[in-house]
């Protein structure tokens, strides 16, 4: 049942409110989904980029949730913003209640996902945010070293998450490589610097190897770049 839990994201709707730490008023806003391992919120105040937030979010008499997030994408809306949060540090007891929240609240939905597969919005889009729990197609240049040996190579970044990175390179690359990477990302700054470990390397053509890397930690920050440009 936990792995199953942990696999939905259930779409609510609701008119709840929302504090940010440290601020003693709650402010209005529109929980949109939430799942175990993050949301999608509607407000009408900005909240910075690339930083960890603290928030209490009242969304039941009986269900008040803490947790801190990261704010992985935002984009405008008629009456505010509209954000993709990442929980990037949440209790059990919290998650607990989340999964308590949803199945009194909202039986039907949470029937819907378990047995019928997932919900899907007006208009067909599935439910779940792809954007901020699975891996996001995108094509961008990509140098890397491997610090042990001193081999350098160029490769092109197929598709990222904040936990790991795809890419295509011209030579395999052997299991628990360690690599230094540098993403040519378009907006004008620095290249992207992460560091990670090869999982697994396939021939796929002749020079041609997809090859899969393990993040050494969550890249937050990382991936809420990425996402800006490609949005």
């Amino acid at each position: 049942m936990q792995d199953r839990r942990r696999l939905n994201r259930w779409q609510v709707n609701r008119s709840c409110e929302v504090k940010l730490g440290g601020v003693q008023e709650y402010t209005s806003c529109t929980l949109k989904d939430i799942s175990l391992k993050g949301m999608q919120m509607a407000l009408k105040m900005k909240l910075p980029k690339d930083t960890f937030l603290k928030l209490s979010l009242f969304c039941h008499e009986k269900y008040t949730l803490d947790m801190e997030v990261w704010v992985v994408w935002q984009r405008s809306i008629m009456d505010g913003y509209c954000y993709g949060f990442y929980f990037s540090r949440i209790a059990d007891s919290e998650k607990e209640k989340v999964f308590r929240f949803v199945r009194e609240c909202y039986p039907r939905i949470m029937a819907q996902c378990w047995w019928g597969g997932t919900v899907e919005e007006k208009g067909g889009k599935e439910m779940e945010d792809h954007r901020i729990f699975d891996r996001v197609s995108v094509k961008l240049p990509i140098r890397y070293i491997d610090p042990r040996s001193g081999v350098e190579g160029q490769a092109q970044l197929q598709d990222i998450s904040a936990k790991g990175i795809g890419l295509v390179t011209q030579a395999g690359l052997s299991h628990k490589t360690a690599l230094e990477m540098w993403i040519e990302v378009p907006d004008k700054g620095e290249p992207l610097y992460t560091r990670g470990e090869v999982v697994w390397s396939q021939m796929v053509a002749p020079e041609k190897f997809r090859t899969g890397v393990r993040l050494e930690k969550a890249d937050l920050m990382g991936l809420s770049r990425v996402l800006r440009v490609i949005a």
